[in-house]
């Protein structure tokens, strides 16, 4: 099964070293929305106006694969 690397990039970015199995690019998909969602739970209130935070997913070879980016910015 190929390898899926899963690296978050925000106020204190941190590289998936470890990386996980995963049957195909979908699986990685599905889990990296699930990811997400449990990450951007957590937050919890500490995500402001002008912070971007992403998860990158990478393949097995470290070329990525996905991008989910969430930008934030105060209009007024």
């Amino acid at each position: 099964m190929p390898r899926y690397f899963f690296n978050v990039h925000d106020v204190q970015p941190s590289t998936d070293d470890l990386g996980e199995e995963l049957p195909d690019d979908d699986a990685a998909w599905r889990e990296a929305t699930k990811f997400a969602g449990a990450l951007l739970n957590d937050i919890d209130g500490k995500y402001r106006p002008g912070q971007e935070w992403s998860l990158e997913v990478m393949d097995e070879a470290r070329r990525p694969l996905y991008f989910i980016n969430i930008g934030s910015r105060k209009m007024r």
